[in-house]
């Protein structure tokens, strides 16, 4: 648990960044936003493990669910290099294939936490699964769990009692 004086420093990771990470960024954004915790956080933001997106807005069914709920969204798909390991203190992750790409890739002496998202969720649903293919009520189970992990992460940093 860091110092909480101390900013962090956030990076929610999924395959292409224009689904599940934009959201989990969005929310998490919010989140703290919501909790007045904007002063320890020096960055939030979210990348992909892989390329196909980069420079593209989130998919516009993640960012319907996000503006449904009052969560503005505001992003452009990147892709996970290995300068991300410096610059955040946490990379998660979420599902377990973006969770070993980023654990394989991570440089030697990284002092970078890599895990799952999920694993903040109270509720135990470690694995936030890609709607991609499925319909709007993936998106919206992804809110869900995204929101509930986001709360869950705030009280593993001790923020939030």
């Amino acid at each position: 648990m860091p110092n909480t004086d101390t900013k962090i420093s956030v990076l929610f990771v999924c395959l292409g960044n224009i689904c599940r990470s934009p959201m989990a960024e969005a929310v998490f954004a919010h989140t703290v936003k919501q909790h007045d915790l904007s002063e320890h956080f020096i960055k939030i933001d979210s990348a992909g493990t892989a390329g196909y997106h980069v420079g593209e807005k989130p998919d516009s069914r993640s960012a319907a669910t996000c503006k449904d709920h009052g969560v503005p969204v505001n992003h452009r798909a990147q892709k996970v290099i290995s300068r991300h390991y410096d610059e955040f203190d946490y990379l998660l992750c979420m599902d377990e294939s973006n969770l070993e790409d980023l654990q394989r890739k991570k440089p030697a002496g990284s002092k970078a936490v890599v895990s799952l998202f999920g694993d903040f969720d109270p509720q135990g649903d470690r694995i936030i699964r890609d709607p991609y293919y499925g319909a709007i009520d993936g998106f919206e189970h992804n809110f869900k769990q995204v929101t509930r992990a986001s709360e869950g992460f705030l009280k593993h940093l001790g923020l939030l009692a």
